[in-house]
């Protein structure tokens, strides 16, 4: 079992940049396929970015790719998620999460792990 906890969210102006950061608790971080995503106010929460166990497959939605990367540290049982060019459709609470599995193109996140969330909120 794992226990994470979010940080690193806040206000940013439309252009601005922010990292989160997912802590991990216990000895298996490292044997877990992570990923974050979001739940904007009044819609479901949707998938953001994935990274697997060794970091080198790494998969994004498209409305983020090429401006967020995710990332993470094994050693310090942490894993990231620049986010640069931030836009107001952007706002929302942010979750990590540990254990996710890839069905095709969609994530299953039934037997996952998750941190509390943290909230970002871009202005215009």
């Amino acid at each position: 079992q794992v226990q994470l906890v979010d940080s690193g969210g806040g206000l940013a102006q439309a252009g601005g940049s922010l990292r989160l950061s997912c802590a991990a608790s216990g000895r298996t971080f490292s044997s877990y396929v992570m990923g974050w995503f979001r739940q904007a106010p009044g819609k479901e929460r949707e998938f953001v970015a994935a990274i697997s166990v060794n970091g080198g497959n790494i998969f994004y939605s498209d409305s983020v790719k090429g401006r967020f990367t995710i990332s993470r540290d094994n050693a310090k049982n942490t894993m990231y998620l620049q986010m640069n060019s931030l836009k107001p459709e952007d706002t929302a609470v942010y979750y990590c999460a540990a254990k996710i599995i890839r069905y095709g193109s969609t994530w299953s996140t039934s037997g996952a792990y998750w941190g509390q969330g943290t909230q970002v909120t871009v202005s215009s």
